[in-house]
């Protein structure tokens, strides 16, 4: 039996977003949005936040209120009174300023003390500075002066300055109304005008959840797939056609439509923030969601209240996992199906040259690497007749790509990770996504039916152990952010606020239920204070400032506020002109650098490609484009594929270098040296392949061309090669002093030499 419609969301609960796909986490998402673990102190203050609680005023800017200049008309409270003696009026000010009363009235008003004092400063120079005031301000003055009238008799004049630098204070109730994020159901009457069917589908990693998700997706009369990543949607719309049922596909920067007469298909594919909310779909009467057990309740309650219930599935794990009582210890005792997870580039670069060292080739994916390097890579690794039998990997492994892994090696437990406060921290992984990452060793798809999990080093496999035996922590709060509708009425009350401002003030003012929080919004405002200078329109910024981009590439940066500032002037962007901006044609990649150089461009034709379905007319050559794209993957993947070649020529250019740095140079990089030499602990120097013999034409070179010739480095070597930098100081310092040159630590120089 079919039903008429049907919605799959594939639900990441535990994984988290990754880096550069803030827009697919919960940014459109508007209905329980984004799931995410918060802290019960978090979930505390949401729900707290529905009553009237204090603004945080520190999040007012003040506007400025020019002073008043000559008037046309004169100087009309002078005449009708006096002019004013501007010494007289300053005591006035001031004794207005130090009342307890005012202070008091103010606050009534909703002035804290800072607030108050920045609005006294302003007032008192908006009266100062004008050379002429409105006629009452001028009157009553004129009469606190002759005392006949009291200073209190300020505090209007005050407020309504007040206001007009702090416009918040004039709509505070509106704004509250505007924020109310409460009882989220009532925004979709459409859904809540009929029975729905909510089916979690609920289990660890290969357990079939999202497989039996999928086939009552595919039998289903219409259906929308909802996932977290490109590669999933891409995943899905392939299987789908594979299996006659046609299937369209929309990304935040694809539109794939398969019907040969244009008309959209009955199921479609598409990541998470792509689905429309205006179709069918949303309200369809069938809805599966895929995810741990850790979201049970929450979703059990988000369904509530919308008067629905919730049908369980669960399922059990398809193929056993154990973790090995020893750790791997050493790059040697690495076997074919063998998978080294790291949580940082420099990781993944040094295990991949240790890996090439012993005569072994890998496959490497890591985040930043475009889709289909990624499916590149992950092809190389998978095919039992390539003769890569080693994949090294981050995290981005656990996000769904499908790999014939045996043996998951964590090569550490720590990751960084960024607080509430938007600082950088270092801690141990947690349960779920230590879970989701070794859960891709032995799949049910794949030809080892067993899986393995151990660590590197010996120390960490006791933390991993602990870590896997500890109870996931359920899921607290779904994730909710203020649509572009709702920020452009908090912008009508506050016409004058930059939209980084606005969005600091929604928060503040917004109200949720405890079942509900606020999308941490730092990526937004970054990239609305990155374009605040260019002016656009607030609906036009706003969608500049959803476009998904990562904040560490400073290209890619650069490149929106570039293409921000082209919107601007009504110029598009064209074909010819993007060609010149990122200077095509490109080359391979020579080290690592220009391969990282070659993935924020991707990354810059990404960002067209979005911008392009949002601004046809300004970004009109996305077909051209998405051609480039793919050739510039060809280009990345051909860089990847010879990684270690690259690793190895960036370190030869690091070494040669090393000869021509100050000794000051020289003793910041043994630092640097010596963090490597870390690193590389538990691994021996050579093991499967036997160390080359020196070159006899090199033999009496340093160490450093030494080991640029053999290909090794090594924590020995560095060892060895930081003793010989000490010492060619030395003997340099000597020489120096000798001959009659500076010598540190003293202003002295030997004047023999001149006289000679």
């Amino acid at each position: 039996m079919s039903f008429p419609r049907c919605a799959l969301w594939w639900a990441r609960l535990a994984a988290g977003r990754p880096a550069g796909q803030r827009a697919a986490g919960c940014s459109a998402l508007r209905v329980p949005g984004a799931l995410a673990r918060v802290p019960a102190s978090a979930a505390a203050s949401s729900s707290a936040s529905g009553g009237s609680k204090a603004p945080n005023t520190s999040l007012f800017v003040p506007l400025t209120v020019k002073p008043q200049g000559p008037s046309a008309d004169g100087d009309v409270g002078a005449e009708l009174t006096r002019p004013l003696d501007k010494n007289e009026v300053k005591k006035i000010l001031d004794k207005f300023y130090k009342r307890k009363e005012i202070q008091k009235l103010a606050a009534d008003y909703g002035l804290d003390a800072r607030l108050f004092h920045q609005a006294f400063i302003s007032f008192r120079n908006y009266i100062m500075q004008s050379h002429s005031l409105d006629v009452d301000i001028h009157i009553v003055l004129n009469d606190i002066t002759f005392s006949a009238a009291h200073v209190d008799d300020l505090f209007p004049f005050f407020l309504r300055h007040a206001k007009q630098i702090f416009p918040v204070l004039e709509c505070k109730d509106d704004l509250r109304k505007i924020s109310d994020l409460r009882i989220p159901p009532n925004w979709y009457p459409e859904a809540r005008a009929i029975r729905r069917k909510i089916v979690f589908h609920s289990g660890p990693t290969n357990s079939g959840k999202t497989y039996h998700a999928i086939q009552r997706y595919l039998s289903a009369k219409s259906g929308v797939y909802c996932g977290p990543l490109k590669l999933l949607a891409h995943e899905i719309f392939e299987k789908s056609n594979a299996a006659g049922v046609p299937c369209d596909l929309v990304t935040g920067e694809e539109r794939v439509t398969v019907g040969q007469d244009g008309k959209q298909a009955a199921h479609v594919s598409c990541t998470v923030e792509m689905c429309s909310v205006s179709t069918p779909w949303l309200c369809a009467e069938e809805v599966h969601l895929c995810g741990e057990s850790a979201a049970i309740d929450l979703v059990t309650e988000l369904m509530y209240t919308t008067g629905e219930e919730v049908e369980v599935h669960n399922y059990e794990r398809l193929t056993p996992i154990s973790v090995l009582d020893h750790a791997l210890g050493s790059l040697d005792n690495l076997r074919p199906g063998d998978c080294i997870v790291c949580f940082s580039k420099n990781d993944i670069y040094s295990v991949s040259r240790q890996i090439e060292i012993r005569g072994l080739e890998s496959a490497v994916i890591y985040g930043s690497l475009p889709p289909g390097t990624k499916l590149a890579q992950a092809k190389k690794f998978n095919d039992p007749n390539d003769p890569c039998k080693i994949l090294v990997a981050t995290d981005a492994i656990g996000m769904g790509l499908n790999l014939s892994i045996r043996r998951i090696i964590f090569y550490s437990l720590l990751k960084p990770s960024i607080n509430e406060k938007g600082e950088k921290e270092i801690e141990p992984i947690t349960t779920s996504q230590a879970l989701q990452i070794a859960g891709r060793a032995g799949r049910f798809s794949s030809r080892f039916k067993e899986g393995e999990v151990t660590t590197m080093n010996r120390e960490d496999l006791s933390l991993l152990k602990e870590i896997l035996n500890r109870p996931v922590e359920p899921i607290k709060a779904a994730g909710l952010h203020p649509t572009a509708e709702q920020i452009e009425m908090f912008a009508y009350h506050l016409p004058d606020t930059t939209l980084s401002n606005l969005i600091d003030i929604f928060v503040d003012f917004s109200q949720v239920d405890g079942q509900y929080f606020v999308c941490n919004m730092d990526d937004f405002k970054f990239s609305a204070e990155l374009i605040q200078h260019i002016p656009l329109s607030l609906r036009v910024r706003y969608v500049f400032c959803t476009a998904p981009i990562n904040k560490k590439q400073p290209f890619v940066c650069s490149s929106l506020l570039q293409f921000a500032r082209q919107y601007s002037r009504n110029e598009p962007l064209t074909f010819a002109w993007l060609r010149r901006y990122i200077k095509w044609p490109l080359l391979p990649p020579k080290n690592i650098k220009e391969l990282m150089d070659l993935e924020a461009i991707h990354d810059v034709l990404d960002l067209y490609l979005w911008l392009s379905y949002r601004f046809m007319d300004m970004f009109p050559d996305a077909s051209l484009i998405r051609d480039l794209q793919k050739e510039l993957d060809g280009i990345i993947q051909e860089g990847v594929h010879n990684i270690t070649k690259l690793i190895k020529i960036s370190e030869t250019q690091k070494l040669l270098n090393l000869e021509s740095l100050s000794p000051g140079s020289q003793s910041r990089l043994s630092g640097t040296l010596k963090g490597q030499a870390r690193r590389t602990r538990g691994t021996r120097v050579v093991g499967n392949k036997a160390a080359e013999p020196p070159n006899p034409d090199v033999g009496g070179l340093p160490l450093t061309s030494r080991l640029v010739q053999q290909g090794l480095l090594t924590a020995d070597m560095l060892r060895q090669l930081e003793k010989e930098w000490l010492m060619r100081q030395t003997e340099a310092g000597k020489e120096k002093a000798e001959s009659g040159t500076y010598v540190k630590g003293t202003r002295r120089k030997k004047k023999e030499t001149d006289s000679d």
